[in-house]
């Protein structure tokens, strides 16, 4: 842990107080070298997903003021750790928050942007295209961030989910509205074949090999090319923000009609061991790391 100077917010910032950051799997990429981050960096904070409080207002800042609650994604993709969450305060455009609705905690606030975004975003290729109703689609991944929120999404959106969960988590996954639960360990080919994969962990070509000819694959983080023989859209979705999306997603989470879970909480001291608990696995939730 390194004290550095409070920051300040300039033109169209706000200073956000953080009271919770997600702790993501990308985070824990960042800083075992599987994400590029360029010849500047590091030193660099981890962080994307946070929640907490406007402690002081830049110049030409009308959307926010001082003491509201609020919670966003640092778009880590660009600002590659400069800022990032994990911190006590960050300087973050105004663009990147929405106001917190009443009645969601910041812990659980923290959990929405990056995974329920993602999991939109990615059901939108799905949706283009143009599958009849009530088509087939499997979710890898579900007991996770970005699968669980899919799964409520594809069910909502009326089509019939398969989702694969992890062993003593088929309960969960059930109560997101899978129609049926899959083992971690099935055979997927022996599975469906549906019309889309949605491919949250991501498994590659033997999620590939659930799809029916001329169906769509969607990954969340690039994976080799599949054998076309059959015809199968392969899709990548890398996340992308989008305020007015977000709003959306955490009224939905505030409103009950999205769930999410927190599996532990620990403070942002302790960051260097949440990592190595999220490079363990096992995890029923997201770790989410808390300030002040």
């Amino acid at each position: 842990m390194t004290e550095l100077p409070e920051p300040e917010a300039g033109r169209g910032q706000v200073v956000v107080r953080i009271r919770a950051v997600c702790v993501h799997p990308a985070d824990v990429a960042a800083t075992t070298g599987e994400i590029p981050l360029g010849p500047d960096v590091p030193p660099f904070s981890p962080g994307w997903d946070i929640a907490g409080e406007v402690a002081s207002v830049g110049p030409d800042t009308a959307d926010l003021g001082v003491g509201d609650r609020v919670v966003g994604m640092i778009p880590w993709y660009t600002t590659r750790g400069v800022p990032g969450g994990y911190a006590e305060f960050v300087a973050a455009d105004v663009d990147w928050l929405v106001r917190l609705p009443d009645g969601l905690e910041f812990v659980s606030a923290a959990t929405v942007p990056l995974n329920a975004q993602t999991a939109h975003q990615g059901l939108s290729l799905v949706s283009r295209a143009m599958l009849p109703a009530g088509s087939s689609i499997l979710v890898t991944g579900a007991s996770g961030g970005v699968g669980g929120f899919a799964t409520q999404l594809a069910a909502q959106g009326g089509y019939r989910v398969l989702a694969q969960a992890s062993h003593g988590d088929e309960q969960w996954v059930h109560s997101l509205g899978a129609h049926e639960v899959v083992s971690r360990s099935a055979d997927l080919a022996r599975i469906g074949p549906v019309a889309a994969v949605f491919d949250a962990v991501p498994l590659g070509e033997a999620a590939a090999a659930a799809v029916e000819d001329r169906g769509i694959l969607v990954a969340t983080r690039p994976t080799p090319p599949i054998v076309p023989a059959r015809g199968i859209r392969q899709e990548l979705q890398l996340i992308r923000l989008d305020r007015k999306l977000l709003a959306d997603l955490v009224e939905q989470v505030a409103a009950g009609r999205l769930r999410t879970r927190v599996a532990a909480t620990m403070p942002l001291t302790e960051a260097a061991d949440a990592h190595r608990r999220v490079l363990a696995g096992g995890l029923r939730g997201k770790l989410v790391l808390t300030v002040g």
